[in-house]
């Protein structure tokens, strides 16, 4: 029989906005999944290395990441994620308003698993959200599932 535990996904974003539609997206399509919600790259790391308030948090099964954060910027994170033995097996999708074609380069250059440029239009963002979420549950086959 299939394990079907909620799948932890750990959003690193610094807008409230975006973190609120795409808290929506998730309750809308899976409410079995767990969201964490971190609003910058110092947050993040703390987070996924269980640090500070985060001791007692669990570990992600897939990462959701802004690129435009404050303190420490989202391709630093992506970065030390991928350079971490303990974290690099974690799936980390770019979730970000830029398109520009450096920024995506870079992006897979450092190992980001995908690139999702967020939709303006809030249907299509919802729309986004729910297919990242979908294919990570049902498609793709996460470490320790």
């Amino acid at each position: 029989m299939p394990d079907f535990r909620p799948i932890e996904v750990l959003l690193v974003e610094d807008d409230p906005g975006d973190v609120l539609l795409t808290k929506e997206a998730f309750t809308y399509n899976k409410v079995g999944n767990r969201l964490h919600v971190v609003h910058d790259g110092e947050q993040a790391l703390a987070f996924l290395r269980g640090e500070g308030p985060y001791d007692d948090v669990p570990r992600p099964d897939l990462i959701l990441l802004d690129l435009n954060l404050p303190r420490i910027d989202g391709f630093e994170v992506l970065q030390e994620i991928k350079n971490d033995p303990t974290l690099r097996a974690i799936p980390v999708v770019i979730l970000t308003t830029s398109e520009a074609e450096q920024d995506i380069l870079k992006g897979y250059n450092l190992h980001a698993n995908a690139y999702v440029t967020k939709p303006v239009d809030f249907n299509q963002f919802i729309r986004v959200v729910r297919q990242i979420d979908d294919f990570f549950v049902t498609v793709v086959k996460l470490p320790g599932k």
